[in-house]
């Protein structure tokens, strides 16, 4: 019967694809367990913990397939490879901002990673407000019968950074892509107020740090 709602499609995801994203979620594996050690290995030699959490995502088949065919492109595993760079996702969220640039000193002195582009959204913010330290960090994952090297993004901000993050999504989502001038114009102010908060919040760590 036809009550005037269709039925959402939903295309099987191949074989092939469904078994190399097994990879991206070994690479996360993979630099989840490093960025812990460095996190716990700092606390315990200067009293502070950089990261205050992590969470990661790997992007689904079907956005996967979606995006490669936007690019004109087959959903094959090499081309996954060359072309995308999101597939899998690692966010660290730090207390500080100095926290942000010191664990990325600490990813890049790792030499088994390898960096392969930054975006510095934090010394230059989108036009909306939005800042994050974003990285593709390339990683070697050890299989049975060969090794990958994997890209991984990372982003990487502070509680703040992700609060506003967060929530403006969730906001701007209501409006579908559409919202109106004033309310991007709040937005974009509510972000300067998480940076100054930042600001702050910088300058209180590095008085206890000179007093302590």
């Amino acid at each position: 019967m036809d009550n005037g709602v269709r039925a959402r499609v939903v295309e099987p995801v191949p074989v092939e694809l469904a078994q190399h994203l097994l990879v991206y979620k070994f690479a996360i594996d993979e630099l989840m367990t490093k960025l812990r050690i460095l996190s716990e290995e700092f606390d315990f030699v200067h009293q502070h913990d950089p990261i205050e959490h992590i969470t990661n995502r790997i992007k689904r088949p079907e956005a996967i397939i979606e995006k490669l065919r936007r690019k004109g492109l087959e959903p094959e595993p090499s081309l996954i490879a060359e072309h995308l760079h999101d597939v899998a996702g690692v966010r660290v969220v730090c207390p500080f901002v100095s926290d942000v640039y010191r664990v990325e000193a600490m990813l890049r002195r790792q030499h088994d990673v390898e960096i392969l582009r930054s975006k510095d959204y934090i010394a230059n913010p989108k036009p909306n407000g939005y800042r994050s330290l974003h990285l593709i960090v390339r990683i070697p994952v050890f299989l049975s019968d060969r090794v990958e090297h994997v890209k991984v993004e990372v982003q990487m901000r502070t509680i703040a950074m992700d609060f506003w993050a967060t929530l403006e999504h969730k906001l701007f989502y209501k409006f579908d892509d559409q919202a109106p001038s004033d309310f991007l114009d709040e937005l974009t102010s509510t972000a300067h107020i998480a940076a100054q908060l930042d600001h702050r919040m910088e300058s209180l760590h590095q008085r206890v740090r000179r007093e302590g």
